[in-house]
């Protein structure tokens, strides 16, 4: 399903020039205007670390730990993780682009300005998360759970979504039409989002089941 989502807030990104890291990452470490290429960060501890003006290249994030951390106006690029935390986090004027990530937990977080572009993410859980002008677009995305987040302003653009989650949710400006909702869950969240006619009819049954309609 390929639908034109409407036009959101962009990341604010003009890097400047880029030293590369060395030496070692560290929790409530302060990082600026770095380039981190090709690196193995398996399972590292990055809680209350600060990321700003930031390039992410290649690396491996398996089991990293970036709770309570800030991301802002930084670029992460083919970036793989089979799980990371990052619950509680701020990520602010950040594009994603091609990255592989299988399990991502990120609850109660605040995502301002995030485009994430092509790759795959198996879940995330976005529950209770603050989400401002966010948007993906060309992603394959297995399951995003929404449960209780506040969004304003997302928009999907040629994605597949194997399963969203709005119970509780507040929705304000979401454009879902450019997104597979087959397997949407808690359908009273779907206030203040627009669908296409086409979702409209298969939401239907789901629709007419909640609100005890009988179709006879």
């Amino acid at each position: 399903m390929s639908r034109r989502p409407q036009t959101l807030a962009a990341p604010r990104l003009s890097l400047p020039a880029l030293a590369p890291f060395e030496g070692r990452l560290e929790d409530e470490g302060d990082y600026e205007a770095l380039a981190f290429d090709g690196l193995d960060l398996t399972g590292q501890d990055l809680r209350h670390a600060r990321f700003m003006d930031c390039a992410w290249t290649g690396c491996r994030l398996d089991g990293a730990n970036l709770g309570h951390g800030q991301v802002a106006e930084s670029t992460l690029t083919d970036v793989h993780a089979g799980s990371l935390d990052a619950a509680t986090s701020i990520w602010r004027d950040v594009e994603l682009r091609d990255c592989r990530l299988g399990a991502v937990t990120a609850y109660a977080s605040t995502f301002t300005r995030v485009l994430v572009r092509g790759g795959k993410i198996d879940y995330v859980n976005l529950r209770d998360a603050a989400l401002t002008d966010v948007r993906f677009d060309g992603c394959v995305i297995g399951e995003l759970d929404l449960g209780g987040a506040k969004v304003t302003r997302m928009a999907f653009d040629s994605c597949r979504v194997g399963r969203i989650d709005l119970t509780r949710s507040t929705l304000s400006s979401v454009d879902l039409r450019g997104a597979d909702l087959s397997g949407l869950h808690g359908i009273e969240g779907l206030a203040g989002a627009t669908i296409s006619e086409e979702q409209l009819v298969e939401l239907a049954p789901a629709m007419a089941a909640h609100l005890r309609i009988v179709v006879a």
